[in-house]
C-alpha cells in the first residue's frame, strides 16, 4: 500500500485537534479503515476486533496496549472523512 500517499491526500481535511481529545494519527486511521474493508467488519465490530486481537491493534500502530483506541463513532467519522477529497464537502471537516 502506498500508505505515505494516502496520507498526504488526506492530511489537508484532517482535524488538527486544536479543541478536545488529539485526533488519531491518520496512519492508524488508514490502517483501520482498510482492515475493516478487508474482513467485511461493521463499525462497532471493528472497534471491539481491535480490543480482542492483538494482531489488529499491532496493525494499526497500537504501542503494545497503551494506546487508547478510536470508537466506532470516531471510525464512522473517517469514513465520511474519506469522501472529502473526492466529494469537496465541507462537512467532512468536522471535529476542526
Amino acid at each position: 500500500m502506498p500508505w505515505l500517499k494516502l496520507i498526504a491526500l488526506l492530511e489537508p481535511y484532517y482535524p488538527t485537534g486544536k479543541t478536545g481529545r488529539p485526533p488519531f494519527p491518520i496512519a492508524t486511521m488508514l490502517h483501520i479503515h482498510f482492515m475493516q474493508q478487508w474482513f467485511g467488519l461493521s463499525d462497532p465490530a471493528m472497534e471491539e476486533a481491535l480490543y480482542d486481537v492483538p494482531l489488529y491493534r499491532d496493525f494499526a500502530g497500537s504501542d503494545g496496549g497503551t494506546m487508547r483506541l478510536p470508537d466506532e463513532s470516531t471510525i464512522l467519522r473517517f469514513r465520511h472523512l474519506l469522501k472529502a477529497p473526492w466529494t469537496g464537502c465541507a462537512d467532512a471537516r468536522a471535529g476542526q
